[in-house]
């Protein structure tokens, strides 16, 4: 991909709500370019979505989110893909990786509460054929996501120490 197309997509990703007129501003180029590689890599679906990434700790909504490490059988002439697509269908998936090491699928889901996610694991996830086991950790805080922390960040307090 083409140098120009990457640093588009470099300052879209820290703030998604640049315009194009800034953009082409930042990269000493005209609006109108811009605006024509943001479409062509929408439509060519490199870009895929804009959304906005939410500390939930700051909000009263409790959520509860698992990730869970799935060992599968995978399926003769599709491998991985079948059944990772049929667990990526649940409304509860939030994402599902194809992992190298001790297990195939990283699953990360969300629910109201550790009983619904136990459900999810238990009555959809668990019984589905291929799925040989599965682990549940279930995430307590989170610091950082998609290159953002979450946390004040405090200076570092140490003393220097010199020869």
């Amino acid at each position: 991909m083409e140098q120009f197309k990457m640093r588009i997509i470099d300052l879209l990703k820290e703030d998604a709500r640049r315009s194009p007129a800034l953009i082409a501003t930042m990269l000493g180029a005209s609006e109108a370019e811009v605006a024509e590689a943001i479409k062509a890599l929408e439509d060519s679906h490199v870009i895929v979505k804009y959304a906005t990434v939410v500390n939930w700790a700051k909000i009263d909504d409790e959520k509860v989110t698992a990730l869970i490490e799935v060992q599968i059988t995978p399926e003769r002439g599709r491998g991985f893909d079948a059944i990772a697509e049929r667990i990526y269908l649940y409304p509860e998936v939030k994402s599902v990786y194809l992992m190298s090491g001790a297990y195939d699928l990283l699953v990360e889901i969300e629910g109201k509460t550790l009983k619904e996610v136990a459900s999810f694991v238990s009555n959809k996830l668990s019984p589905l054929d291929r799925v040989l086991s599965t682990k549940t950790n279930f995430i307590l805080k989170k610091y950082k996501q998609d290159g953002i922390t979450f946390e004040d960040h405090q200076d570092d307090r140490r003393m220097l120490i010199s020869p």
